[in-house]
């Protein structure tokens, strides 16, 4: 995908002009091609590094030249209005509401308020969930680092205008296209844009493209498209976060309405042409039949449900200060089965502090402070580790540097050259003791004891070559131990324990040294936390280091390609996998896991492409997630055994009665009744129940597999109960006490089907069940809902014979699900 610069030919780049005695304006010619992966040459921009004016800033602002794309967290209110009202079932149940109407008493119109009522729940539903994933969007948004008139500062990424200066650190992203500046050994990943993972050195002139991100180094660059012209907007226009992409749920159920809606047609038409032609009945009377057995065939209830069930976890994991950027990444966190971790930011806090530096060789400890405090004044962007350099020895800026190489995990050190005064010059590295140290040099003897009781070491070593050379570390002479002490998460353990419980494994992938890590771990108590793995002895034939994943617990020395390749070697095995990081490593594996998570104070790219956010930086809230995707998932699976049951029981009867040439049994109202409190109510309720089983593939099997037997029984049973009335009732109201014996048939058998998926019992399931038995009963004696639902039991003999033959299909329902349980386990 090619760029156009927005600038007429020669125009000089806002906010690059020299005012300062640079070199002169930086051009760019409009008629170049911006290439996100082959940038053009430029001229290499000019001196002047204070950004813009607050007079420019104004101009552009007047001018429309401000990053103002509105991020779309969510669907608008009208979209989600739209998914609502206007789906394929409701467009069928509104024709047949309409017509009922006109030929039927209101009662037998009650299904169409249910459905008005169903999906205005959905739509208040989705709207709850929209404002809380926008408001948690806002938190998390990107805050880019702006300098104008010499002064940084962080602003919203819409608030920034042509020309502005960006300045970019590790685990930035790009937010808008743009030229560099400045650049300091600066390092940028355009895998999501290209594909490649190599990170791509950029010089002063080099263009950024937005939806990069920084790996390596810092620098600046000078804002060239902003708005809608930016690549990361067009990307944007593209998808929505709260898009429900593929999912196994969503998906089986699709699937479930694609065969209910090839059943329910030529069924309808055939019960249709029975009732409307075959029988000589009221015409009136007739339709009202017709539709009642038209109308429990759709399950329209199922998809909303599910939608309810997704947007009231969006809304419960946003109190809990969970950004659930796509809504399936809830039911594909429910499945994960292996969850990735890398350490620090995860099981560790991000700070550390230094214990203790340790003399190597003839090195002087005055001196090897004075190098370690102008190391950590060298880079201005300093990691974790530098960090607690430079809060150790703050005074490093007695000698000048003159040369620097960031961190980068790749590598697993930093460097600088410096001046130190008197024509002295030195330069230095500082990282992994075990990259930079022969394999058998007696330092690492020591070091292994101090990894064991989980401290982190660094090596500081001079060197010998070019820092800038490929071979950098070879030759360098060790001169320091400094060793760094972690600050683990307190709620860490209780999580750990938490995934152990559920048989979820958890391993740790960290780029550190595998000892010290798994001493770390095993101080949290990981299962396996002494099964610990050098990634530099990793096979790299995906099914070995699929085995070597399996057997070990704790990664150490990982590279990013690396972590990326673990985690398509678990998932080759079968495995769900998870991913959580909050570094720049982490990006790759984060896009390839099933489901990555990022923490909120993690680098923008980390948050950029993970499915969830932790905006509290809290692993502990994990836990949350998993189960709130199990409750979504176990329940989802409870209820639409209810709703499928409903529907294979309707289509029988209808075949039945066209194949019988008898009236339909049943008028909606009956219908509306029995749905109500057999599956309207009870889904509600048992859809927000707590459920923590793991869940389990094959949606659509595991439904069907008890829907079709079940459905099977209870129309079998309704129809055998309705024709034993049809020869025991005579007389002009003998349909009505025909209907109302089959109703309390199909009642009784519905009731049983309930408590079965209502299993295992707990006293509030118990009362559901009850008062929905009890409800039924309040119906059935009531002078006035009798006439309001035309149920009236007649005589004593062929209501018992309904009960016992519901009593024989609930026998009957018991055994086959028994048996289906153990001859055709999901």
């Amino acid at each position: 995908m090619t760029q156009r610069a927005p600038h007429s030919s020669g125009e000089q780049i806002p906010g690059t002009s020299g005012s300062d005695g640079g070199t002169g304006p930086a051009m760019i010619d409009a008629g170049a091609e911006l290439d996100p992966v082959h940038p053009v040459d430029l001229p290499a921009p000019p001196a002047n590094t204070r950004g813009l004016t607050a007079a420019e800033v104004a101009e552009r602002i007047a001018r429309g030249e401000v990053n103002d794309v509105p991020v779309r967290s969510s669907r608008s209110v009208r979209e989600i209005v739209r998914a609502n009202v206007f789906t394929r079932f409701n467009l069928i149940i509104g024709v047949l509401w309409l017509i009922m109407l006109f030929v039927a008493p209101i009662q037998d119109s009650l299904f169409g308020f249910v459905i008005i009522a169903n999906t205005g729940i959905g739509i208040i539903q989705e709207w709850r969930a929209k404002k809380t994933l926008d408001s948690l969007a806002v938190i998390g948004e990107a805050k880019p680092t702006v300098r104008r008139d010499g002064v940084s500062a962080e602003i919203s990424t819409s608030e920034i205008v042509l020309g502005d200066l960006v300045e970019l650190s590790p685990g930035d992203k790009v937010v808008v296209d743009g030229a560099v500046v400045e650049a300091d050994g600066l390092e940028i990943d355009e895998s999501l844009l290209t594909g490649e993972a190599d990170p791509v050195l950029k010089r002063p002139g080099d263009t950024v493209m937005s939806g990069s991100f920084v790996v390596a180094g810092g620098g600046s660059f000078a804002a060239t498209k902003v708005g809608r012209e930016a690549y990361a907007a067009q990307l944007a226009e593209e998808a929505s976060r709260f898009t429900l992409v593929q999912s196994e749920l969503r998906t089986g159920i699709s699937t479930i309405l694609k065969y209910v809606t090839w059943m329910m047609v030529p069924t309808a038409i055939g019960l249709v042409v029975s009732q409307l032609v075959a029988q000589d009945n009221n015409i009136k009377d007739s339709i009202a039949r017709t539709v009642g057995g038209i109308v429990p065939m759709i399950p329209e209830g199922l998809v909303l449900l599910t939608s309810v069930a997704f947007a009231i976890g969006v809304v419960r994991l946003g109190r809990k200060q969970c950004l659930v950027q796509e809504l399936p990444a809830i039911e594909g966190l429910a499945r994960v089965d292996v969850v990735c971790l890398d350490k620090t930011g995860t099981l560790t806090e991000g700070g550390m502090d230094v214990t203790e530096v340790r003399m190597l060789g003839d090195a002087q400890d005055a001196y090897v402070r004075r190098v370690l405090g102008a190391l950590g004044a060298s880079d201005p962007r300093p990691n974790a580790s530098l960090q607690a350099i430079v809060d150790a020895y703050p005074d490093g800026e007695e000698w000048r540097c003159t040369q620097t190489l960031p961190f980068s995990s790749a590598r697993k050190y930093s460097g600088a050259a410096f001046d130190e005064g008197g024509g002295r010059t030195s330069t230095w590295l500082l990282g992994a003791p075990d990259v930079l140290l022969p394999e058998r040099d007696p330092a690492l003897d020591e070091i292994e004891q101090l990894n064991q009781q989980g401290l982190r070491v660094l090596l500081l070593a001079k060197a010998r070559g070019e820092l800038q050379g490929p071979d950098a570390a070879t030759g360098a002479v060790p001169s320091a131990l400094v060793v760094l002490e972690q600050r683990l998460r307190p709620d860490a353990e209780e999580t750990l324990a938490y995934f152990a419980d559920q048989n979820v494994a958890a391993k740790v992938i960290s780029g550190d040294n595998a000892v010290s890590v798994g001493a770390v771990a095993g101080k949290l108590g990981l299962p396996g936390a002494e099964n610990t793995l050098d990634a530099r002895r990793m096979p790299t034939d995906p099914d070995d280091m699929a085995t070597a994943m399996e057997q070990n617990a704790v990664f150490g020395r990982v590279t990013p390609q690396q972590k990326r390749d673990m985690v398509a070697a678990l998932q080759s095995r079968g495995h769900t996998v998870a991913m959580t990081g909050d570094g720049v490593n982490d990006v790759l594996a984060l896009k390839d896991a099933d489901i990555g998570v990022s923490m909120g104070s993690g680098s923008e790219a980390t948050r950029a492409v993970a499915q969830i956010v932790l905006l509290n930086n809290s692993f502990a809230t994990l836990p949350s997630v998993v189960a709130e995707g199990r409750r979504v998932i176990g329940n989802i699976t409870r209820v639409a055994t209810l709703f499928l049951t409903k529907t294979v029981y309707s289509v029988l009867l209808a075949i039945l009665v066209v194949c019988s040439q008898v009236d339909y049994p049943f008028l909606p109202r009956h219908l509306t009744l029995l749905s109500t409190l057999t599956i309207g109510v009870p889904a509600f309720f048992l859809a927000l129940a707590p459920n923590k089983e793991r869940a389990h593939p094959h949606f659509v099997r595991r439904v069907m597999r008890y829907a079709i037997p079940s459905g099977v029984i209870a129309g079998v049973a309704t129809f055998v109960t309705y024709l034993i009335a049809r020869h025991h009732y005579t007389g002009a109201d003998a349909l009505d006490a025909e209907t109302s014996a089959a109703t309390l048939t199909l009642f009784l058998v519905s009731m049983w089907v309930l408590a079965i998926i209502a299993r295992p019992y707990t006293w509030w399931r118990i009362c559901l069940v009850a008062a929905m038995g009890l409800a039924f009963l309040v119906v059935l004696v009531v002078p006035w809902l009798q006439e309001f639902f035309a149920l009236k039991l007649v005589g004593t003999m062929m209501p018992w014979t309904a009960v016992g033959i519901a009593v024989v299909a609930a026998a009957v329902l018991e055994l086959v699900w028994r048996l289906i349980g153990r001859r055709f386990p999901a």
